[in-house]
């Protein structure tokens, strides 16, 4: 399996496991303007992609955004499969992406020392 194909793969699997999770899913424990998919990592032989989401919220809400996806697996690969029109669905893994979060209060600390700067500077 070319490199190139694996790619063009996991982009298009991002784009149409999002639009699925979107526009399909019908679970009352997903807010849909708090969750995005960050990235899809797919196998050499596309058996297999590992789907890293993002969760805006507090770890209540990451867990039951996890839960409700864990249960929404088989629909989402079947929906995914007849979209790209795929002949085997790989199995997909979902995995909470805790970097937009890292960034955040990464951002916040930065702030709070340029702050400290600023005050310390004043006479």
């Amino acid at each position: 399996m070319s490199k190139r194909r694996q790619e063009r793969m996991a982009v298009e699997m991002k784009k149409v496991l999002s639009q699925i999770i979107q526009d399909q899913i019908k679970d009352p424990r997903l807010d849909f303007s708090t969750i995005s998919i960050t990235r899809v990592d797919v196998s050499n032989d596309l058996s297999h992609a590992r789907v890293n989401f993002s969760v805006l919220g507090d770890e209540v809400q990451q867990d039951e955004t996890s839960k409700a996806l864990q249960k929404a697996k088989g629909y989402l690969r079947s929906e995914l499969a007849r979209e790209i029109q795929l002949r085997h669905a790989p199995e997909l893994e979902f995995r909470l992406d805790k970097s937009i979060e890292h960034g955040i209060r990464i951002s916040s600390l930065l702030e709070e020392l340029r702050e400290g700067e600023s005050h310390k500077d004043e006479p």
